[in-house]
């Protein structure tokens, strides 16, 4: 099996780690892994609130401060499920420096929706209109893009 570069074909794992020159992967590598980093950090901030205001592991109830840490670190999950395969799509059929942008600003909106829904669930809505719309935006680009390669193919 010939896995030069001038061999592989189409949207493969090889193709992505072994050949660079094909697909450059940098910039969503770093936007990917600090979006494991940010979760990190929103568990480190869960941890710090159990101790905080004494909520005893398993229990996620309890004490309200807690409970919104314990909710931006489970949503934040949620999100990365939709996050994380829509930025690598994107990257790859549209472009890595769009899809390192919409990365950006999908970590800076995290960040304001955490900080916010601590502070008050209500005042949510910037940070996660800032981390929903370029999901949606790498979502369906990642899909139309990708739709179209195959049809024009």
């Amino acid at each position: 099996m010939d896995l030069s570069v001038d061999n592989l074909k189409g949207p493969s794992i090889i193709a992505a780690t072994q050949c660079n020159k094909r697909f450059p992967v940098e910039l969503l590598t770093i936007v990917t892994l600090l979006a494991l980093f940010e979760f990190v950090w929103l568990g480190t901030r869960v941890g710090m609130a159990r101790g905080k205001f004494g909520v005893s592991a398993p229990a996620t109830t309890g004490n309200e401060e807690f409970e919104r840490h314990y909710r931006v670190h489970y949503n934040t999950l949620e999100q990365l499920v939709l996050f994380i395969p829509s930025l690598w799509a994107f990257g790859y059929y549209v472009g890595q420096f769009w899809a390192a942008g919409l990365g950006a600003i999908y970590l800076i909106g995290r960040v304001i929706y955490a900080l916010a829904y601590v502070k008050d669930p209500a005042s949510r809505g910037p940070g996660m209109l800032l981390s929903v719309i370029p999901c949606y935006v790498m979502l369906l680009g990642g899909l139309a893009a990708a739709a179209w390669q195959y049809l024009t193919a």
